[in-house]
């Protein structure tokens, strides 16, 4: 057994800050030596702790066994635990102007107090700067699964991006049209909707658009965190071109949509060639990008 920092929002602030985007995460982290473990974690990847309170709840415990396929299968050890404990009454006041996006997921969007105070969130700051959503469903932690979905659906309205996986759809939905399902949920407010489908890559749906892009071939340590890199390299790769605001979003191109999903399957690529969930860096992410081009004998 090792001990190993992780969450779905955690990865993503984690990502973004090994990626070189300034990044903070806004949570509430135990006094416990599990909570400090974490914020040394974020710290060593130049996260911002500005929105961090410290609360005395415990760290959620999450067992994560592999199955012979790679896939992790998870088991949480969660009852009034820290990661949940954020009120709506404890959001700050505001936010300053150079935070340009928030991203937001997994079962914190479905347990309480913190889901409302997300959603307390969620509803002030959108318009004002890009919101994106993953769902990351866990059910075995938000419990009814019929609640959770109601209110993601709920928090569609004040979304720009929302980034799901093929079994968050099969799950939310008991469907394999991930077309219909994007689409329809494009219907419901976001400007872009992208699906990651493993080794198959992903899917992004925008305006009249359903674009596809292939995933490289790996050898798959294991695929911890390999979402959450996708959804920070993403968001990173818009950051970096100007395009991290809600206009920017609205406004991509079917060859900016192509660079991001490209940029953001490598990244996740690059994870699952590692144990746990152990983001690159920028340049980690270019390396492997200009690898792949080179060994398939082509030029971009």
């Amino acid at each position: 057994a090792e001990a190993v920092a992780g969450g779905s929002p955690f990865n993503v602030a984690i990502a973004l800050g090994r990626l070189g985007r300034p990044a903070a995460f806004l949570s509430t982290l135990s006094e416990d030596v599990f909570g400090t473990f974490l914020a040394q974690k974020l710290a060593e990847s130049g996260v911002s702790s500005a929105y961090i309170r410290r609360v005395p709840n415990v760290t959620t415990l999450s067992v994560v066994a592999t199955s012979p396929s790679g896939q992790p299968q998870y088991s949480f050890y969660a009852p009034n635990s820290a990661d949940r404990a954020l009120t709506p009454e404890a959001l700050p006041a505001e936010l300053p102007a150079d935070v340009n996006a928030i991203a937001a997921s997994s079962y914190a969007l479905g347990v309480e107090p913190i889901a409302s105070a997300i959603e307390t969130l969620l509803r002030r700051e959108a318009g004002s700067r890009v919101i994106s959503l993953d769902p990351n469903v866990r059910p075995r932690v938000v419990g009814d699964l019929n609640a959770y979905r109601e209110r993601f659906e709920r928090l569609l309205a004040y979304a720009d991006i929302v980034k799901a996986s093929d079994e968050d759809i099969e799950r939310l939905y008991a469907t394999h049209d991930l077309a219909s399902a994007a689409r329809t949920w494009l219907r419901r407010g976001p400007k872009l909707v992208i699906i990651t489908r493993g080794e198959r890559g992903s899917l992004a749906a925008f305006d009249d658009t359903i674009l596809e892009r292939p995933a490289p071939q790996i050898a798959v340590v294991d695929t911890v965190g390999a979402g959450d890199t996708f959804h920070a390299g993403l968001l990173a790769w818009l950051d970096m071109n100007g395009l991290l605001t809600p206009g920017g979003v609205t406004g991509l191109s079917e060859a900016q949509v192509t660079a991001a999903l490209d940029f953001a399957t490598a990244a996740a690529a690059i994870v699952c060639t590692r144990r746990g969930a152990n983001p690159p860096s920028w340049h980690e992410v270019e390396r492997f990008m200009a690898e792949r081009t080179g060994a398939r004998g082509t030029a971009s």
